[in-house]
């Protein structure tokens, strides 16, 4: 099946662009050209495996989007590549604060998009397999990109699953951020170290009881302890 593109942008010569070069490629499309469209079209099924999302947007902030698809995405955790005029700092990071997979500024060539595109819906994939619970002591499941503590099931964003799946796969051994950087964003990702700390802090907090099993140590990086009781 293919992956399926919700196309947040107002400018509609751009968006009509997008949606011409991704059906191309193979992908199916759906365009919204305001963050209210955007909502309808996110939060029904099917749900899109990954959101093109303007910052500028007519009605509200494409900040704010990515801020209400996150809080109602129990049950669903689309990819979401911010695209933004803004080249300030401030920007990315509250847009990574909020949930958001990458980020192109704009203007961008459709090559660059679409291969920042294949990175997070490869990144996003598994094998569909879950890991047992006496490997990694916490069970993840790759399927829906969830883990389960205390018998609750927890949805993660592409990049929380994926920073956990780093670090339980190497237990009780600290990872840099640069570590991190490449085995998550990739090695041209031309993501910065802050956002490692701004996704594990988000990581952190939906582990709820359970976030001391992520240790910090300054200017060495993160690492995953195993519990030494339930939670």
């Amino acid at each position: 099946m293919a992956n399926r593109i919700l196309i947040v942008e107002d400018e509609i010569d751009l968006s009509r662009t997008l949606e011409y070069s991704l059906n191309k490629d193979g992908y199916d499309t759906i365009c919204a050209a305001t963050g209210k469209e955007a909502l309808v079209h996110a939060l029904r099924e099917p749900h899109p495996d990954l959101i093109l999302l303007d910052l500028m947007l007519p009605d509200m902030s494409g900040l704010e989007v990515c801020r209400q698809i996150r809080s109602n995405s129990a049950n669903f955790n689309p990819s979401i590549l911010i695209l933004t005029a803004k080249g300030e700092e401030i920007d990315r990071v509250v847009g990574f604060e909020l949930g958001a997979d990458d980020y192109v500024v704009k203007p961008f060539s459709i090559r660059e998009l679409k291969l920042r595109i294949g990175a997070i819906l490869k990144r996003s994939k598994g094998d569909g397999s879950a890991k047992p619970a006496e490997e990694n002591a916490i069970p993840i499941n790759r399927t829906t990109q969830s883990i389960v503590i205390a018998g609750e099931e927890i949805s993660l964003t592409s990049l929380e699953f994926r920073i956990l799946d780093a670090l339980t796969a190497n237990p009780g051994q600290f990872m840099s951020r640069d570590e991190l950087l490449k085995q998550v964003w990739g090695e041209k990702s031309g993501v910065r170290s802050r956002t490692v700390d701004v996704h594990v802090n988000r990581l952190r907090e939906k582990l709820g009881t359970a976030n001391q099993l992520i240790e910090t140590r300054r200017n060495v990086g993160y690492r995953f302890n195993q519990p030494k009781t339930d939670f």
